[in-house]
């Protein structure tokens, strides 16, 4: 709870200095486009005013995100952040579109600029102060792992590049006498529009559920596996209810000597470490035993392991075991994505280990690695 306290408050007052810096720099852009009859000053100023709406947007988001869970949503409610992202992904867009709009009528009646040289510093001083804003933003939402500081930052530093842009073609206008203003302005918008949809389209990919992160998947199945009795972690789901709020489930490998003492007694062992080194709870660890007593069972698994990865697409097999009584060979197989029918490549495995083992009964299961690379 102390760790989510201090995120909120790194992301509010980074987002309150955003607000802040945007309010100063929207109010001297345009002043100082009105002034000099210039367009993509004005669409400058109108930029700056959407990003300090954004950081609005992101304080209101993170406020909402921290509410503690209830009967209604008992996984808390850290997807707001998500939403919060989307919403300023749009208003950069909204940005965009409005600023191409203008600058088309003005392509079609153009004015003539008038520069001052106290405007240009001033212009100058903004991109400086933009791109110190852009970096500082982005690398705290990096730190806190907050889109919404990422995205302001990324839109921030965008903004610096685009007033850089103001400047050289008052450059041009006053050595050449060419004035590029109007299309400088469109320039300027489709390059927002084109952020606006990037950052809407990787907020919605996060909202409809991205795959495990690979490293912290890694991580978690160190951790795991650290203990003798585990001999490898397979199955692992990550449910993301926010930046930092996880739940998940794993399957893992033990002895089929272990009791249902040892086994209770494992797993929450488990489940308290993987929360105390990765703030993860998991909600769910089912078991695959392995033969310990059975002499052939090694020698077996060795030969359908072989006919297993023998088949492209398929990424691993696990959960192995011989019951000899039975005459049953349970395990499961993984099988990439890449695999243009993912079905049709299960069903070639089991006939080929069929084939090999006509005497024993497969029950074998297709499975996904969600944290797949």
């Amino acid at each position: 709870m102390e760790k989510q306290n201090s995120r909120e408050k790194t992301i509010i007052r980074t987002s309150i200095i955003g607000i802040l810096a945007n309010v100063f720099l929207a109010v001297l852009k345009a002043v100082i486009g009105l002034t000099a009859n210039s367009i993509a000053i004005v669409m400058d100023a109108v930029n700056n005013l959407s990003d300090a709406a954004s950081s609005i947007i992101t304080i209101i988001g993170t406020k909402l995100a921290g509410k503690e869970p209830d009967k209604k949503h008992p996984f808390g409610y850290g997807r707001i952040e998500y939403l919060s992202a989307m919403v300023i992904s749009l208003l950069v867009l909204y940005a965009g579109i409005t600023a191409f709009v203008e600058s088309v009528k003005k392509i079609i009646h153009p004015a003539t600029p008038e520069y001052t040289a106290v405007g240009l510093i001033i212009i100058a001083v903004a991109v400086i102060v933009k791109i110190v804003l852009g970096r500082y933003v982005k690398s705290v939402g990096v730190k806190v792992n907050s889109d919404s500081l990422i995205n302001s930052g990324q839109d921030a530093t965008l903004d610096s590049i685009i007033s850089a842009s103001t400047l050289v073609a008052a450059g041009i206008y006053i050595v050449f006498h060419i004035s590029l203003e109007a299309w400088l302005g469109a320039l300027i918008a489709l390059v927002i529009v084109k952020a606006g949809i990037d950052m809407l389209g990787e907020t919605l990919s996060k909202i409809l559920g991205e795959r495990a992160d690979a490293q912290l998947a890694r991580e978690l199945k160190n951790t795991i596996n650290s203990y003798p009795e585990v001999r490898g972690t397979y199955d692992m789901v990550l449910h993301n209810y926010g930046p930092d709020s996880h739940q998940g489930s794993a399957h893992i490998e033990v002895p089929d000597t272990l009791s249902a003492d040892d086994m209770d007694k494992l797993i929450r062992n488990i489940t308290l470490d993987v929360y105390k080194k990765h703030n993860i709870l998991l909600t769910a660890i089912g078991v695959y035993s392995f033969n310990t007593s059975n002499p052939e069972a090694a020698a077996i698994r060795s030969r359908v392991s072989s006919i297993v990865m023998s088949h492209e697409h398929v990424l691993q097999m696990h959960g192995f075991y011989v019951d000899n009584i039975e005459k049953t060979l349970r395990f499961d197989v993984v099988i990439s994505f890449d695999a243009k029918d993912r079905r049709q490549v299960f069903d070639e495995v089991c006939e080929d280990v069929q084939k090999e083992f006509p005497e024993y009964t497969l029950q074998a299961a297709m499975d996904t690695d969600f944290s797949e690379e």
